[in-house]
């Protein structure tokens, strides 16, 4: 595990269990393979570690290309006055679109799986004093890896490469 901090922190819940945050993203990374999508799922976790809502990337299954695995995971979680300690955990590193969405709303930290296949935003998440914690997580690598293996267009269609 590694735990990228620069800026000044925001506060978060540290006794809540990763690998249990983790477990929930990852059933709906394969909640999201299973419906023939792209297999990235998120959790949004409120400060005391409750669950808010979870989801997973659904731009082929919607046909929406704004529905990635945690704007779906805070579409979930409902309108809250305060998203400040709370959680984002993603099997992914998230992308510029939803490191913006974790900014915007002043989610406090970020969980991610893996980095490897994809590294998004979350060193710039990190400079801007967002806790970010990578899991590198071999279950997060061989989803993916296995899907962009059998799918490489889609995968690139999604992160917007040609």
């Amino acid at each position: 595990m590694i735990t990228l901090a620069r800026g000044p922190r925001r506060q978060h819940n540290p006794g809540v269990d990763t690998t249990q945050m983790l477990a929930e993203a990852v059933r709906e990374a394969r909640a999201g393979l299973a419906s023939g999508g792209i297999p990235i799922g998120a959790a949004l976790f409120g400060p005391d570690g409750d669950l808010w809502g979870s989801g997973h990337n659904r731009r082929v299954q919607d046909g929406d290309p704004s529905v990635h695995g945690e704007t779906s995971a805070f579409r979930n979680a409902g309108r809250r006055r305060s998203y400040r300690g709370t959680t984002m955990v993603t099997t992914l590193s998230p992308c510029w679109y939803c490191s913006g969405l974790v900014r915007q709303f002043g989610i406090s930290r970020v969980v991610i799986g893996e980095a490897r296949t994809f590294t998004g935003g979350h060193g710039w998440l990190a400079e801007h004093g967002v806790e970010v914690v990578l899991l590198d997580d071999a279950e997060c690598v061989g989803l993916m890896t296995d899907f962009i293996a059998a799918h490489p267009e889609l995968w690139h269609e999604d992160i917007g490469e040609d």
